[in-house]
């Protein structure tokens, strides 16, 4: 059974693949364009070949290969995928998917929305953290050395399909990674969610609760798709997250998207208590489960300040200040929070020291 959530930026479909519109699209509007599959090591080898042997009209497609991992969604790599555009003559009626995880799509969807000024795309999220967050919403990019999405454009995929099949082939760090957007979603928009997941056993969050992560977020990109409000909500973890991933990707330590947001989340929480009115009581719920679910970070006082100076290009910000999304409460948030420097510090302290 196919569930579909359509709106004016969105449109997705949630079931398995072979039964949702791909294969119509691909028979029908795109019968007569080339397709360029875009994989990484990881899809090409996990994926791909149910993909292939599922979809008559994809027997001839052109297959990409990118480098797995976030340190690879770089401008370079695009140039060497443009180049294999032109040499495969790609025009503007042609199609990209988007077979992979969240640097696959964000990635592809650059790619494909500044080729020729634009080409059409579908994407097929096979990650737990792509299909509730990055692939939905219309936000693709890339990384500018240790910043996080510098370069990009807002593109909406003409269709994205979440086949939660493909989630077992994932590892556990995985599906954790992903688990943690979807808790920023319950954190800033439904206590409901976020008890659900906080008291879910199961490895593998249930269909439910995938949906109604993705609910939320398809609701506040239709609100706000320009991020000029309530979409900054979505950005709540990610302003210390996303500083805490430059970091350590420029020292080549080996982490997930998803377990520096949920030590955002956790740092952004701390600092919501005094400025924006949460509990006590209900931090310590967050604090609880995000120390007993997430691995201890290796952030020492010492790189306080190379983290502050990555909050500093946060997209978020304007002026001489770091731009926040903080929590009123659990399921309840407010954008636009400026704050000083020593804030930042000694919530960072309380946190990793």
């Amino acid at each position: 059974m196919i569930k579909q959530i359509v709106s004016k930026n969105n449109k997705i479909e949630l079931g398995m693949l072979t039964s949702s519109s791909f294969n119509f699209l691909l028979s029908s509007k795109y019968k007569d364009s080339k397709k360029i599959i875009i994989v990484d090591e990881n899809t090409e080898q996990e994926c791909w070949p149910f993909v292939l042997t599922s979809f008559e009209a994809l027997k001839d497609a052109e297959v990409i290969l990118l480098p797995s991992g976030e340190e690879n969604k770089v401008m370079e790599i695009c140039f060497q995928v443009w180049e294999a555009f032109t040499n495969y003559k790609i025009q503007r009626n042609d199609l990209v998917i988007n077979l992979g995880g969240g640097v696959v799509t964000d990635m592809g969807g650059f790619i494909a929305s500044v080729y020729k000024r634009g080409l059409d795309f579908i994407n097929v999220p096979t990650t737990l953290l792509s299909m509730v967050d990055a692939s939905v919403g219309g936000k693709t990019g890339i990384n500018l050395g240790p910043h996080k999405n510098q370069l990009g454009v807002f593109s909406a995929a003409e269709l994205t399909v979440c086949d939660a099949s493909f989630l077992k082939t994932l590892e556990p760090k995985e599906i954790l990674s992903g688990k943690s957007e979807m808790i920023k979603h319950g954190l800033i928009a439904s206590k409901s969610l976020f008890n659900d997941l906080v008291n879910d056993k199961n490895e593998i969050p249930s269909a439910e609760l995938i949906e109604a992560a993705i609910l939320i977020k398809s609701d506040i990109v239709d609100k706000d798709y320009k991020e000029e409000g309530d979409r900054k909500k979505l950005n709540f973890g990610h302003t210390i997250g996303h500083s805490i991933e430059g970091c350590l990707l420029e020292k080549q330590v080996e982490i997930t998207h998803g377990e520096c947001v949920a030590w955002g989340m956790l740092v952004e929480s701390y600092l919501s208590i005094s400025l924006a009115g949460l509990s006590s009581e209900e931090f310590s719920i967050i604090e609880t489960y995000i120390r007993n679910t997430y691995t201890a970070l290796a952030i020492d006082e010492a790189e306080f300040g190379n983290l502050i100076q990555l909050m500093f290009h946060d997209k978020k910000n304007q002026g001489a200040k770091i731009n926040f999304t903080l929590l009123n409460a659990i399921g309840e948030s407010t954008v636009d929070y400026q704050l000083e420097e020593d804030q930042i510090l000694e919530a960072l302290k309380k946190v990793f020291m």
